[in-house]
């Protein structure tokens, strides 16, 4: 028992350290993209330059999700970074209808998917059967 411990400890600060490398990774995204104001003149003059943008906005936003993850690993957190996946491939790549719609479904599922673990989570917990460490963590 005591290994099995000392392996969960050593899990948990090599995903502390993963999120903060993580974390230094979000922060550096985000001084270059302030630091390039000549990307604001471009987005004026060319719609592929505020697509570029939107794209390096969309990794930034999946970036924090993921931090986030890694941080509190459960369910709710699992379903918003795959519903931001799904949402920046939708808007910055070129997709057909097809695709579209296929991307649209996909998070239309994802959004049901996690409300149902919600109303499964309040059901459990109403019945005394989620203990209060699992409430925390937002695991089922």
């Amino acid at each position: 028992m005591k290994f099995k411990g000392s392996i969960s400890k050593i899990c948990e600060l090599l995903e502390r350290g993963v999120a903060v490398l993580v974390l230094i990774g979000i922060l550096l995204s985000i001084c270059s993209l302030i630091k390039d104001f000549a990307i604001f003149r471009e987005i004026l003059e060319d719609m592929e330059s505020f697509r570029v943008y939107l794209d390096e906005i969309f990794v930034i936003v999946i970036g924090i999700e993921f931090l986030q993850m890694l941080c509190r690993p459960n369910s709710d957190n699992i379903m918003e970074v795959l519903i931001f996946l799904v949402a920046r491939h939708m808007i910055v790549t070129e997709t057909t209808a097809v695709e579209d719609f296929i991307s649209v479904i996909s998070i239309i599922l994802l959004c049901v998917l996690r409300r149902y673990l919600h109303v499964t989570r309040e059901k459990m917990k109403a019945e005394g059967k989620v203990s209060a460490e699992e409430e925390e963590e937002g695991e089922l």
